[in-house]
């Protein structure tokens, strides 16, 4: 049985370290360039099967050198790729990151195959033999459409992460997805766009009342606040040792979230786990790089004097 079953896109990331950020018609140069896998749903599958558990992802690449480095790199991390799907008429997604010294960056996103996944293309057996799914960034016409089809048998736990692009849809259009998942992880910025509310609390309320059972705000260096119905925990952020890439850091705490529900932590102790997941990435580049479980116990107890309750 799969812990944690992810659904979104699989795109690669090339990433340039550049001496500025140019003006129209300046030139920057470039002083490094690194490859290497993206797209939420992988970052999710990734980060989660390095933290222990068994991890499934459903996504869709081209039949090309960017698909097969993809397909390559999900199988050297451990993670069942039978649910990815080759498009022989789209080429494999991609995404530019570019950063400056100072840690600033701007992405350059090319959907490709990553975004004509349908429902046709989902594995329904995945569906039925998973702990928990995580649809992140997902076309909300596919999303609905899976989100159906779980209702019809045996639901698992399901989480949705919209993205930035779809958040700024706004709440009457994802409605119908946010009544049919168990947690919404957003961000600040996100959670503004959906609701039109700018107190990030009275927001994650709002959208609790639709029927999630968590709301998930992460807030970046300000920390993470989520509510539930039994419960509310609001936790600054654990202050990494340095700040190398923050591509992937909402991801990294999901991967964390999930790593520490599936251990048997409570509420509090899995938002707190998932957010020194996170702090730990950052220092870290790529949008995955994500730690093992016997070093996210260490760095607590060592940098932060923290210890994990058992369950």
């Amino acid at each position: 049985m799969i812990d944690l079953l992810c659904i979104g896109h699989a795109l690669v990331d090339i990433r340039f370290l550049v001496n500025k950020f140019p003006q129209p018609d300046e030139e920057a140069r470039i002083l490094d360039e690194k490859r290497g896998v993206g797209g939420s749903a992988a970052n999710v599958a990734i980060g989660a099967r390095r933290l222990g558990l068994q991890t499934g992802l459903i996504a869709k690449v081209g039949l090309d050198s960017f698909g097969r480095m993809i397909v390559d790199e999900l199988m050297s991390e451990g993670v069942d790729i039978s649910g990815v799907r080759i498009s022989t008429t789209l080429p494999t997604g991609f995404s530019i990151v570019v950063r400056d010294s100072e840690g600033k960056i701007l992405i350059y996103g090319f959907k490709g195959a990553s975004e004509d996944l349908s429902i046709k293309d989902v594995d329904k057996e995945l569906l039925r033999d998973t702990r928990y799914v995580h649809i992140a960034s997902l076309r909300p016409d596919t999303t609905l459409e899976i989100l159906k089809s779980l209702e019809a048998g045996n639901k698992p736990i399901v989480s949705w992460d919209p993205g930035r692009v779809l958040a700024l849809s706004g709440l009457s259009k994802l409605e119908p997805i946010i009544s049919l998942v168990d947690i919404v992880s957003v961000n600040k910025r996100e959670i503004y766009y959906i609701t039109g509310e700018s107190d990030y609390i009275k927001a994650a309320e709002k959208l609790r009342r639709l029927g999630p059972k968590i709301i998930i705000v992460k807030r970046g260096s300000e920390g993470v606040y989520v509510v539930s119905d039994s419960a509310t925990v609001d936790i600054p952020a654990f202050p990494p040792e340095r700040v190398v890439d923050t591509t992937g850091a909402g991801d990294a705490f999901i991967a964390g979230f999930y790593s520490a529900l599936k251990r048997g932590y409570d509420l509090e102790e899995s938002v707190k786990y998932a957010a020194l997941v996170a702090s730990i990435k950052v220092g870290r580049l790529g949008s995955h790089e994500v730690p093992k479980h016997e070093e996210v116990i260490k760095v607590a107890k060592d940098l932060y004097q923290l210890s994990f309750k058992k369950p």
